[in-house]
């Protein structure tokens, strides 16, 4: 991901929760969900540099069509040795012809490269759809909830993980 990519990336994202998170939290959230202001906080977290590594899906024509994030896992302000995986979204138009799948596959192997022992995740509770994407990828929940609220609404996240150790696979 570059700089210029995060007009496109503000897309997916805001696309991206607006399909995903339909039904799971309040819609005037979903609906409130601006493009521009999602695109000038990228911008922002672009320019601070940090550990955080972005990388796009882009298909031919299209320009770009994923993104995901990922990183050191945070946990009480501390880094850890484990990745977290922030995020990864595929415009909803295009989910399930294999986008997501090859950004899960790099991924996993550039926070592997990068020594990560595991990665891990959070996802919504209510989200079966991305619980059944991740389980694919070899992501399991490890027991660990997370209360979550928007606008007042509960939405709680389970923590899935996965071993990028030598006898994971991709």
């Amino acid at each position: 991901m570059t700089i210029d990519d995060c007009e496109a990336v503000a897309t997916v994202r805001v696309r991206g929760w607006q399909s995903a998170y339909a039904g799971l939290m309040p819609q005037a959230h979903l609906d409130a969900l601006d493009i521009a202001e999602d695109a000038e906080r990228r911008r922002g977290f672009f320019a601070e540099g940090g550990e955080v590594v972005n990388l796009v899906a882009e298909r031919a024509g299209l320009g770009v069509i994923g993104w995901a994030a990922y990183g050191p896992y945070r946990e009480d302000g501390r880094r850890l040795a484990r990745g977290e995986l922030y995020a990864i979204y595929v415009l909803p138009e295009l989910t399930g012809t294999g986008a997501g799948r090859a950004l899960m596959a790099e991924v996993l192997a550039r926070a592997g490269a990068a020594g990560h022992p595991d990665l891990a995740l959070w996802v919504l509770k209510g989200n079966a759809a991305a619980r059944r994407f991740y389980a694919r990828a070899g992501f399991c929940p490890d027991g660990a909830e997370e209360p979550f609220e928007v606008d007042g609404v509960p939405v709680p996240e389970l923590r899935y993980v996965r071993s990028l150790g030598p006898s994971a696979t991709g």
